[in-house]
């Protein structure tokens, strides 16, 4: 494996983010949300010494890692270089890089497919290189899809949070590739929220599956090669042999000049839409917030409009009475906000619109169990978790990860204990924290 950039061992990582984060965040959360545009003093605090991804370090070395060998190649539209340049065309195009087959994620190579949807294999027409697709008839890669290879090179932008399905299908390529001989070489992506962010439910054995491949927080703080590094070292977290997880070979290419107390707006980097709902920055944190507050229930996030997994509905309740229970909640962090927008057929529509206040205290998911709460409080008939048939309990828990807290919302409802389970939570994320930091890549 290449020299880390470090290994920290130092100050534990529960130190506060410099307050200048939380103003970049803000930022990019606002613009083209709130209705703010940058100014000139802006665009200078946004400035900021460009990252150098996994990409760009295995072009500074020459391509040496996979030099001579027949290359996969597992990313999307959003692994691109830190000029924005695709690694598709990065490797097809260098001489020293014999790539022979793509594979795709869910949404597919170009971000395109719909969620949920499988997708086809295919032949790309830009490099007329076969795709094969891992959300379709495979999940996994069979051994004929890996025969013709040395090594598969991953390259998926993660959002850091442990169900969105890029790194499970990571998990699982590792998985074949260790079985079948094939190196795998991860290049490395920022967290977009940072590598000091670990929060929400840790995730249940009996409950793992593609919306949750390893047993993390909901929000874990690791970027996608720390994760691969914890799934080669960690026993039983690859759901092969012992043998075949100690002689599988792991390359990791690190990123240069990012650190944990890192944002995306810190980076430098451009942000290019990792799937068809998570178009910008805005969109990636609210997947965070409200995702799971909309997985069963009456409440719905914005997904397909303008501001996705930002604004809230729920039926017979206007914004005003949405942000009114939620405000008074009190979640540090977060405010919740009437707010209209006119849709391009001229028709006004409006929900209840999620800002960041304070990055620093914010604990994202909390929203989330608030606003399930909120709906017990609300439906007419009666507790919807509770009514919910055997698929949608399964999908809902698949998600949140945690049996104790479906015992809690299904028995006690609208008087579920939130607050209990919440600090019982950050207990366990600030645990997990503790333990990862043997495999961090980066300083603070």
């Amino acid at each position: 494996m290449p020299k880390k950039n470090s290994q920290n061992h130092g100050p534990a990582p529960t130190q506060s983010i410099k307050k200048g984060l939380f103003n970049r965040i803000l930022l990019a959360l606002c613009t083209g949300v709130c209705g703010f545009t940058q100014s000139a003093s802006a665009d200078q605090l946004l400035q900021q010494p460009v990252v150098q991804l996994g990409i760009d370090q295995l072009a500074a070395a020459n391509f040496k890692y996979i030099q001579g060998q027949r290359v996969g190649l597992l990313t999307n539209q959003a692994g691109v270089n830190q000029h924005g340049v695709s690694t598709i065309d990065v490797l097809k195009n260098s001489h020293q890089v014999q790539l022979v087959a793509l594979f795709g994620p869910e949404h597919g190579i170009y971000g395109d497919e719909k969620a949920n949807i499988p997708v086809d294999d295919k032949v790309d027409p830009r490099t007329q290189l076969p795709v094969y697709s891992l959300y379709g008839k495979y999940r996994k890669p069979t051994a004929e899809m890996l025969r013709q290879l040395d090594c598969m090179v991953i390259d998926l932008q993660d959002l850091g949070v442990r169900s969105y399905t890029y790194v499970s299908c990571m998990r699982y390529t590792m998985e074949a590739c260790f079985e079948n001989g094939v190196t795998v070489v991860v290049l490395d992506r920022p967290n977009p929220l940072g590598g000091l962010k670990v929060d929400g439910p840790p995730l249940d054995e009996h409950l793992m599956s593609y919306v949750g491949a390893f047993q993390v927080p909901y929000v874990h703080g690791l970027t996608i090669a720390e994760l691969a590094l914890m799934a080669k070292k960690r026993p039983g977290w690859l759901q092969v042999s012992p043998t075949v997880q100690a002689a599988g070979k792991l390359i990791i290419i690190p990123m240069k000049g990012w650190r944990r107390s890192m944002l995306w707006s810190d980076t430098g980097l451009q942000w290019v839409g990792t799937s068809p709902a998570i178009p910008d920055l805005s969109a990636a944190l609210g997947y965070a917030m409200t995702g799971l507050g909309s997985q069963l229930g009456g409440f719905t996030h914005g997904y397909g409009g303008p501001y996705p997994f930002r604004l809230l509905n729920f039926p017979g309740k206007t914004p005003a009475a949405i942000a009114t229970a939620l405000n008074a909640v009190g979640i540090p962090g977060v405010r919740v906000t009437p707010h209209q927008y006119q849709t391009a057929e001229g028709k006004i529509k409006s929900g209840a619109l999620v800002l960041v206040t304070d990055w620093q205290t914010l604990r994202p998911t909390a929203l989330s169990f608030y606003m399930m709460r909120l709906t017990n409080i609300w439906s007419d008939e009666g507790n919807p978790f509770a009514q919910a048939n055997q698929q949608q309990a399964r999908l809902y828990n698949i998600h949140v990860g945690s049996e104790a807290w479906w015992d809690e919302i299904t028995t006690q409802g609208a008087h579920a204990d939130v607050e209990k389970f919440i600090q019982l939570w950050q207990q366990q994320a600030h645990a997990f924290q503790q333990m990862s930091q043997k495999y961090w890549l980066y300083e603070l």
